[in-house]
């Protein structure tokens, strides 16, 4: 491996190293890159003035014995991380091995992860780090085919030893809930965006779960060559069922948030679905989908478990209920929320540290006004235009004059050219009255969100609407 390769991991573990900068700007420099040195330069910033200005040039040696610290500060980390890997593998085993037989009927078998080759019962001194050349011999292992339906998320960077613990954690919850043998279960990968984690209709399959039939042995593969070092199995036709199971999921958690909803106004909880898809005022929910129509009653079951597991009625461990399938056993834990970042001019929709989905808006700087607000009311069509001032899709918020809506006016969007209220395009503002039923809390503030758009190519959109638009009102809200 050459310096520069060495040079350029060390600069991208210490990026704030503006000496490493320098260095690895002179090796791209002695190699004709002119464009990788002038931008190692900029990064080395007034490290790159200082020599480069300097009368008395500094010796080579110097700069010779730096450069060869930060290599083989390089390439202890290199081993380090192999063996760090592999510890780590060893140790998530052997707790593993304990933790199902605490909570699980009968004695579950260990967690095998086959694509780090390493089995119970070894030490780490059993496990030396590799040697530096040791990947490079021979084709690598081929892991074994995987498939399955039942799923989880988490977030993923590419860092197989800080994701690994959390992926076995949320598809040893899985295969908890799961009373079908032989398990199949994976996790997909989210990407993180400062606290948040992104879902998307593409998720990548990063990490798999599967018991073999023949011995009982449960393998953790991982999907990412990186992470694996290894050939991993084609993961296409998880990621087919996969396609499936996220717009699943994101019907599952629209309707968790109405019953939710329905439950805080009402104080009891629906009793069937047409509880929640009334006409206007009653339209909790903008319609359904078969989603809905099968886990109505499953859901209902375990929210009603967690509400007296909460009081501690009873077990604090809630059982999902009986009759939901396990690709579709609810994965977004907490109700859908709306925040707008009046500073990014963005308005997301959220589950916990989830972003489900992110729009560009248009706001009326300080007239937009800042606070915890709830969707109050949801209307299609007001004032009897899907293209007036307000767009096909209203939503007020509070007992207030300011709403999320659409707007005629769509170059508004990104400006703050509204007297307050919050403009959206038509597609975004359509598939977000889908998204949030009447109740969803909505937070306004400043820096709160990261400035991204996220949207899938093929929008959220319910069936079987029922009539939500309002003949009797005028709305006047602060457009």
């Amino acid at each position: 491996m050459g310096n520069s390769a060495y040079l350029k991991k060390y600069v991208e573990n210490h990026p704030n190293n503006k000496m490493a900068w320098y260095l690895l700007g002179k090796e791209y420099e002695l190699n004709g890159q002119a464009g990788k040195a002038h931008y190692c330069y900029i990064q080395a910033g007034n490290v790159y003035e200082a020599f480069e200005s300097s009368k008395i040039p500094l010796p080579e040696e110097v700069l010779s014995g730096y450069k060869e610290g930060l290599m083989q500060e390089t390439h202890r980390r290199e081993k380090r991380s192999r063996f760090l890997r592999k510890f780590s593998l060893a140790l998530l085993i052997a707790l593993l091995m304990w933790i199902p037989s605490a909570d699980a009927p009968g004695n579950r078998p260990a967690i095998v992860p086959a694509s780090a080759g390493v089995e119970l019962g070894e030490t780490p001194a059993d496990v030396p780090p590799l040697a530096e050349d040791e990947a490079e011999g021979g084709a690598p292992p081929v892991a074994p085919a995987f498939s399955g339906p039942a799923f989880t998320a988490i977030g993923y960077a590419g860092d197989p030893v800080g994701t690994q613990a959390e992926a076995v954690g949320g598809l040893l919850a899985l295969q908890r809930q799961t009373d079908f043998s032989p398990l199949h279960a994976a996790a997909l990968g989210m990407e993180r965006a400062g606290d948040w984690l992104v879902w998307s209709d593409d998720l990548p399959v990063v990490f798999g779960l599967e018991q073999s039939p023949a011995d009982g042995r449960t393998t953790l593969q991982a999907y990412d060559p990186a992470a694996c070092e290894c050939t991993p199995p084609d993961p296409t036709e998880l990621q087919k069922h996969a396609k499936v199971w996220i717009p699943q999921q994101e019907s599952l958690g629209v309707l968790a948030s109405a019953m939710t909803h329905y439950k805080q106004a009402k104080g009891a909880w629906p009793s069937s679905l047409q509880d929640l898809t009334g006409p206007y005022p009653d339209n909790w929910i903008a319609g359904t989908d078969p989603t809905m129509v099968q886990g109505f009653g499953p859901l209902l079951a375990q929210l009603k478990n967690k509400g007296i597991a909460a009081t501690g009625k009873e077990n604090e461990t809630a059982v999902l209920a009986e009759g939901m399938a396990p690709g579709q056993r609810p994965y977004f834990a907490e109700p859908y929320e709306i925040i707008v970042d009046t500073q990014a001019h963005v308005l997301a929709v959220v589950s916990g540290n989830v972003i489900v989905r992110s729009y560009p808006v248009g706001l009326g700087g300080d007239k937009t006004p800042e606070g915890t607000f709830a969707i109050s009311e949801k209307v299609m069509n007001p004032n009897g235009r899907d293209n007036g001032e307000f767009g096909s899709r209203g939503m007020q918020l509070s007992d207030t004059n300011y709403a999320i809506h659409g707007t005629n006016e769509p170059d508004s969007i990104g400006k703050d050219e509204s007297l307050g209220c919050i403009r959206m395009g038509k597609k975004d503002v359509e598939e977000l009255f889908d998204l949030a039923p009447k109740g969803t809390k909505v937070e306004i503030g400043k820096g709160i969100l990261p400035k991204l758009k996220n949207v899938p190519a093929e929008r959220f959109a319910l069936g079987d609407r029922q009539d939500q638009t309002n003949p009797h009102r005028t709305y006047h809200w602060l457009d």
